[in-house]
């Protein structure tokens, strides 16, 4: 079986580069939301962080961490809604 999992590689603001699983896709408020999580980090615990997907004035497509608790907030209702509902079919 081929594994479908999703990476990629981000650039920091501080020029390093790290790369990350893309655990799932979301779309909030017509707002787009990846949460990824590292490959090289040896927490016991996954870490998780959201991505929102911006654009600028060229239209070019990059990613912004989201910061903003309201904006967390529906980030993780909403992935909570997808997985619970995906673990009740």
């Amino acid at each position: 079986m081929e594994d479908m999992t999703d990476i990629i590689v981000l650039t920091g603001e501080d020029g390093k580069e790290i790369e990350v699983e893309i655990v799932t896709r979301l779309e909030v408020e017509d707002v787009e939301y990846y949460i990824v999580s590292p490959l090289d980090e040896e927490e016991e615990e996954p870490i998780y962080t959201a991505l929102k997907v911006v654009y600028d004035e060229d239209n070019t497509e990059y990613f912004e961490t989201v910061d903003n608790d309201v904006e967390i907030a529906m980030i993780e209702e909403a992935y909570n809604l997808i997985f619970n509902d995906e673990e009740l079919n």
